[in-house]
């Protein structure tokens, strides 16, 4: 059956499986780690900071990544992700002395490289797989790629919290290790080329985009971003714990689920823009789902207080704020991809993914400070107006 597949769909097929793997692999590390230094009796803003460093770096993979990626072939920065990957899982595998903050920092800025190496790559890659003009395509396989990420995403929240039990720490380490060198040797064999290197060698000078339309969403994208992170990232967690005394796993469970809901929307995302009617959005798009998105937080913010209806209004708004968080991600998703100059792929979606670690990051440091000095509430009014501010932005988007 797989002999009579093209060769554009055994290679979007090599890629889907490169990113799954990664993805699962990435989830789970992110898990383990903060459930085993939460049990060495690491304090919550030391295991924040383990996750800096793998922030920062997600920004500058993602702005050199993109020139690498034109020059190299999006092949090579793949595998090179993936096998960045493997050391980053093979340094966590020491004795627990040598497991202080700084060398478990060393290790997440490795992996945070290596995310967004493998990211930028298999997102660029699909422009390449589809052909030119096919729009409705393009939409609907950047939206089973982005959606199905985000749900295998959430399933590596729950192998984490698994293998950690199973296994311990260092076992579980390993264990990801080896599956992901076979995933790595595989795709050493299978993927091609000459995949996405651009005809000519561009300048590292050129790494910032000189294309309108893509200057625009990538501002767009990372306050959409940000507007996510202020609330969900520290902000949501700590207060489901402290103020309605939700049990650790409870919490772990409902935002791993989120996260699998999440991804599923993403990819359905085609089915509620318009393709029903054999439309493929625009920026006009961009702007309406943004301006509903902005109205969810505002709501959820204006009913926290209440004893009443606090809690169930939390619940509700998140799982709102869910699904249509991903329509905007999904729809911003396609819309990079359908932007960028297919010479030099990588070199667009690099920098628009630079925009959105830049976004993560923001949004990251401004959850755990506003929560801290004003509250959850406010976290959410920060969400609305950055939510606003991209729909704004978006206005600019071709029509």
């Amino acid at each position: 059956m797989l002999a009579n597949l093209s060769q554009q769909v055994k290679q979007y097929l090599v890629i889907t499986g490169n990113y799954w793997a990664f993805t699962l692999t990435d989830g789970a590390l992110r898990m383990l780690v903060v459930l085993y230094f939460h049990q060495l009796g690491y304090s919550p803003l030391a295991i924040a900071m383990l996750f800096l460093f793998y922030e920062i770096f997600g920004v500058i993979t993602n702005l050199i990544g993109g020139w690498l990626g034109a020059r190299l072939g999006l092949n090579k920065t793949m595998n090179i992700g993936l096998a960045m990957q493997i050391i980053a899982l093979l340094m966590l595998t020491v004795p627990n002395q040598w497991l202080t903050v700084a060398y478990v920092m060393a290790a997440q800025a490795l992996s945070g490289i290596a995310k967004d190496l493998n990211k930028m790559s298999a997102k660029s890659s699909i422009k390449l797989l589809v052909p030119k003009g096919a729009e409705g395509a393009l939409y609907k396989w950047v939206a089973i790629l982005t959606g199905s990420k985000n749900a295998l995403k959430g399933v590596g929240f729950f192998l984490g919290g698994l293998l950690l039990t199973l296994l311990e720490f260092r076992g579980a380490i390993l264990a990801m290790a080896v599956m992901l060198l076979a995933v790595w040797l595989f795709s050493l064999y299978a993927l091609s080329e000459d995949l996405g290197k651009a005809k000519s060698k561009p300048k590292f000078r050129e790494i910032f985009s000189k294309s309108e339309a893509i200057n625009w969403l990538s501002a767009a994208r990372m306050f959409l971003f940000g507007a996510r992170d202020v609330w969900f990232v520290v902000a949501l967690p700590v207060y489901l714990a402290t103020v309605f005394a939700w049990d650790r796993y409870w919490i772990g469970t409902f935002m791993a689920t989120w996260v699998i809901a999440y991804g599923f929307v993403q990819s359905q995302a085609p089915r509620f823009t318009g393709k029903k009617q054999g439309k493929t959005p625009s920026g006009s798009a961009a702007v309406g789902w943004a301006a509903i998105l902005a109205v969810v937080p505002l709501l959820i913010a204006v009913l926290l207080p209440s004893q009443q209806y606090g809690e169930t209004a939390l619940i509700v708004g998140l799982l709102i704020f869910g699904a249509l968080f991903a329509i905007n991600s999904s729809l911003h998703s396609y819309l990079i991809v359908s932007y960028a100059d297919s010479d030099g792929v990588s070199m667009d979606v690099g920098f628009y993914y630079m925009a959105n670690a830049m976004g993560r990051l923001i949004g990251t440091i401004l959850s755990g400070w506003v929560f801290q000095e004003y509250g959850l509430q406010a976290c959410l009014y920060f969400s609305a107006a950055f939510i606003a501010i991209a729909a704004i932005l978006s206005v600019k988007l071709p029509k």
